[in-house]
């Protein structure tokens, strides 16, 4: 299963979405995404966006990928954006308790948008994503199903600030109540893969005892399958995770990874366009109720193969529509 092989489903897969009628304008608008470290996940994010620019021909669209995923890194860029002028712009902030004064500047200047993850202290207009503490609640249902017995396990995290991480991880400790699944240790890693696979062979290391990981981020459930399978121990320590990356899908089929919960990262990145393009040309509507939900779903063994053949079947289709 390769990776461009997901990239294209992903892409397909935006023929479900409602509402994605050419909606053009004359008038020209400006916008910008920001998004994360460059991985698997926020390409998928940025074919959203750009399915979006060819439905809507009157965005004109920069998407970057901040490439040291910092906090200064992250506010330097959004400056520069801001000072060369533009419409609307789309970031997940990481450290929005620190950065909620920096985001109202710029809200101030510019319709200022949270996708992914949010800020909601700022005065951003919206923000756009999966509600996080749900899709905690759905990781741990797959951790509680995984490890009937309980036992101990270990969170892996990008950045200890970001938004969706706190929500994650409050969905997770709520659904964790009154099972007998204890978390010893939250491990960060920067947004880096080699650093979560560091941390993950430290934490076996660490708890030789160890039952089950979670995997808050996606990039982080193939480098810590990595590492359990370096260690001789996979399918013993029972591996729960987020997104659809081909070695997690793999990592599933072979039993090594019990399940996953994934997001639509695709439908993340054209909703934000979409509705920033509609907002920005008057209907005031698309941002009313301050947050734009997109439903996450838990994957295992069990219904991986539908999730696979529904994907695949999207594919199918597009590809004898475009002939």
């Amino acid at each position: 299963m390769k990776k461009s092989y997901l990239f294209l489903l992903a892409l397909c897969a935006v023929v479900l979405l409602p509402g994605c009628g050419n909606n053009a304008s004359p008038k020209k608008v400006r916008l910008v995404f920001v998004g994360g470290s460059p991985d698997n996940y926020w390409s998928i994010v940025q074919l959203g966006c750009d399915f979006a620019t060819r439905q809507f021909t009157d965005v004109d669209l920069d998407f970057r990928y901040l490439e040291n995923g910092t906090t200064p890194a992250q506010q330097e860029l959004l400056g520069a954006l801001v000072t060369n002028g533009v419409d609307g712009i789309a970031i997940s902030p990481i450290d929005p308790d620190s950065q909620t004064d920096f985001l109202n500047k710029i809200a101030a200047s510019t319709v200022l948008v949270c996708a992914d993850s949010d800020a909601p202290q700022s005065k951003r207009q919206c923000y756009i994503g999966a509600d996080n503490v749900v899709a905690g609640t759905q990781a741990a249902e797959l951790l509680k199903a995984a490890l009937p017995q309980g036992g101990k396990i270990v969170l892996f995290i990008s950045y200890t600030n970001a938004e969706n991480t706190k929500d994650r991880i409050q969905g997770i400790q709520n659904g964790l109540v009154g099972s007998s699944i204890k978390i010893v240790a939250t491990m960060v890693d920067g947004a880096a893969s080699d650093i979560a696979q560091k941390n993950a062979e430290d934490a076996l290391a660490k708890y030789p005892d160890l039952v089950g990981m979670a995997c808050l981020n996606g990039y982080q459930g193939p480098a810590v399958l990595t590492a359990v399978r370096h260690a001789a121990r996979a399918g013993q320590v029972k591996i729960v995770c987020f997104e659809d990356y081909s070695a997690t899908m793999d990592g599933i089929a072979s039993g090594d990874i019990y399940g996953t919960i994934v997001e639509n990262p695709l439908r993340i990145g054209f909703q934000t366009i979409a509705r920033m393009e509609k907002y920005l040309h008057g209907d005031k509507t698309q941002f009313a109720d301050g947050k734009v939900f997109i439903p996450s779903q838990p994957i295992t063994k069990a219904n991986l193969a539908d999730y696979l053949a529904v994907q695949r079947n999207v594919l199918l289709q597009t590809q004898a529509r475009d002939r």
